[in-house]
């Protein structure tokens, strides 16, 4: 088994770049972290490519990964190099981004959760993890959202993001599809024109769009919605935070 020490390696200074978006974009690879994350990936079928691992990680899942997967062992040294954390997790894979992880509106059945301009991967992480308990299909990630392969949104989903379809898109062609095939689509907005979210049915064929933290759904979106709903709010509070106020309309919009 190869061995690499030197945070200097050029390997390593390749593995560095596949966490940012133009080593993305360069390589068609990213990396996760984290046994729990690896592991997801692995019995998900990701197309995985190599396992980076420290010594005592190659002690603990020796007897878990398939002997055909190219491993590499790291020092802790490179491995504090190839992650933002303040303790490595000391187990990483290099994941291939492939044509299969896109999908096209036309082809999208389920509900579907769309992220308009979604920064916080705190926020992302939370909302693809509910998405995944609350029986979603997949979640868009729109123009100006974080991306699904930063090192701190992948962490967050915490192995959600395998259990899910997730793609990009352009949530107004997603949104003017979905409308098309008799699929509502819904927004947020707090207006005296939106709907009480108690007062939608649940359905099996959906959309439903979360927007910015700061400055809620692009109004071009919240113009041409099904529906947009709002819940309210018995206490002083001005507001919820988007990733709560998403948990709570999938649970209640999914059938």
């Amino acid at each position: 088994m190869e061995k690499i020490t030197s945070t200097q390696n050029a390997k390593v200074k390749k593995w560095q770049h596949l966490t940012t978006k133009k080593g993305h974009q360069k390589y068609h690879q990213y990396l996760v972290e984290g046994w729990h994350i690896v592991g997801d990936a692995l019995t998900a079928n990701e197309p995985v490519q190599t396992i980076l691992e420290t010594a005592d990680q190659l002690e603990a899942h020796e007897d878990d990964l398939p002997a055909t997967l190219e491993q590499i062992e790291i020092s802790e040294e490179v491995a504090k190099k190839l992650t933002d954390t303040v303790t490595p997790q000391g187990i990483f894979a290099v994941v291939n981004i492939t044509a299969a992880t896109r999908v096209a509106p036309e082809d999208a059945a389920g509900a579907w959760l769309m992220l308009d301009r979604i920064q916080d991967p705190g926020n992302i992480g939370t909302m693809v993890r509910t998405a995944d308990a609350a029986g979603f299909t997949g979640i868009v990630f729109g123009k100006g959202t974080s991306s699904r392969y930063n090192p701190k949104v992948v962490r967050a989903m915490q192995g959600s993001q395998f259990h899910v379809q997730l793609t990009e898109g352009d949530l107004t062609a997603w949104l003017t599809t979905f409308k098309g095939a008799d699929k509502p689509v819904y927004g947020t907005a707090l207006n005296k024109d939106a709907k009480n979210f108690r007062d939608v049915t649940a359905s099996t064929e959906f959309g439903l769009i979360m927007g910015n933290e700061g400055q809620g759904m692009a109004p071009e979106l919240m113009a041409e919605t099904t529906d947009n709903l709002y819940i309210p709010i018995k206490g002083n509070a001005e507001s919820l935070n988007v990733a709560i106020a998403a948990g709570v309309l999938m649970f209640q919009l999914n059938q």
